[in-house]
């Protein structure tokens, strides 16, 4: 484990400390994993009320054009299989940086700022994602990394009415909507299933704004403990966990993502790395996928724990842990493609024994988006 001394620190490093945040090594960074109103508790408020989140840590990116947008937009484009000429200004938009083979180097937000994207990617691929956007972008735009800024998430049904008291305009914001209020670029998004906000400020200003947000009674400081569980209940992928440089999109489920105009047939079909493959899987199915699971009894089944069928390993959990929500252990694994079904009784191999689960349908809990 790095010495937690050695690690870069947040922004908001003094002020975990001040809350009394247990910390951890997470992406290089020293990070808050639970506050001591402890996991349970902050994973629960953040879904009846809001929670606040640190997560300076993510990689933002400017991508600002050389010539005209619709330039940036095909050749970044050519890295994803994804629209993103048909981006409207003050839009975002998920999306996945995918590999030769088909594979995924990163899954990222963009957004349409008018005369400019802005780009932000995770921690642990920040650095090769930037040499990656580099390489392939800068002849049409300046790929430039911001690093003078914070990254904050106020997330949860309350989030709304505490956001709009210290920033007016931001409640008529929907989903997936941006906006530039003075210092602050805020998008109607986040990492939870619940309504919410991400919030990029400079590093100067991010301590005082985020006292400000704790000062409303309504709102927790939550550490990567919840972050994680939140996100697992919403049936959201973490990059290196549940998708990889070998795992494609199609099979991961996130074929949402991918527009009908970069679809076989579609206005601008293909021409991103691994287009055979996802094309392909698109058309005629994967040979496996991503599933939810719900163990039987109280044991969570974690990643790396095998599913097998008459003694042979046919998958593998890639996420796992209890659900504070459900009051029970859930996860999410790789099946192939005939076990996949919603009901599917499935076989886990844990600690030498038999872990009977079934197969459902993901999210754990509905999503609770404005839109």
């Amino acid at each position: 484990m790095a010495d937690l001394n050695t690690l870069r620190l947040l922004p908001l490093d003094a002020l975990h400390q001040e809350c009394g945040a247990k910390m951890c090594p997470f992406a290089g960074y020293r990070m808050p994993i639970n506050f001591p109103a402890g996991v349970m508790k902050e994973h629960l408020h953040t879904r009846s009320h809001a929670g606040l989140f640190d997560v300076s840590h993510m990689g933002q990116v400017l991508l600002q054009p050389k010539g005209d947008m619709a330039t940036v937009a095909l050749a970044f484009e050519a890295l994803m299989p994804v629209d993103v000429l048909a981006l409207q200004p003050g839009r975002q938009r998920y999306g996945l940086l995918t590999n030769a083979a088909g594979g995924i180097l990163d899954d990222l937000m963009f957004a349409n700022r008018g005369d400019h994207y802005y780009v932000v990617v995770n921690a642990a691929c920040k650095e090769t994602d930037i040499a990656h956007l580099t390489a392939h972008l800068s002849d049409v735009a300046d790929v430039i990394p911001v690093t003078d800024r914070a990254l904050l998430a106020l997330q949860g049904p309350e989030a709304e009415a505490v956001l709009e008291a210290i920033v007016p305009g931001t409640a008529a914001m929907r989903f997936m909507d941006v906006a530039i209020f003075g210092d602050l670029w805020i998008s109607r998004s986040g990492y939870t299933g619940e309504d919410g906000y991400e919030i990029s400020l400079p590093e100067d200003l991010a301590d005082a704004f985020a006292r400000k947000l704790l000062a409303d009674p309504r709102v927790l400081p939550i550490g990567l403990g919840a972050r994680d569980s939140l996100r697992l209940e919403a049936g959201m992928c973490l990059y290196g966990h549940d998708i990889d440089t070998t795992t494609s999109p199609v099979e991961a489920g996130l074929t949402w993502a991918i527009q009908k105009s970069r679809r076989t047939g579609g206005a601008r079909a293909g021409g991103f790395p691994g287009a055979a493959r996802i094309l392909h899987e698109l058309e005629h199915g994967p040979a496996r996928l991503r599933v939810g699971l719900l163990p039987e009894g109280r044991a969570p089944l974690r990643e790396g724990v095998p599913l097998v069928e008459d003694g042979a390993v046919i998958g593998q959990i890639t996420s796992g842990g209890f659900s504070p929500s459900g009051e029970r252990p859930i996860a999410m694994g790789y099946v192939p493609t005939p076990h996949a079904a919603e009901g599917t009784p499935l076989t886990a191999e844990l600690r030498g024994r038999a872990a009977p689960a079934t197969v459902t349908a993901l999210p754990f809990q509905p999503n609770r988006y404005k839109r």
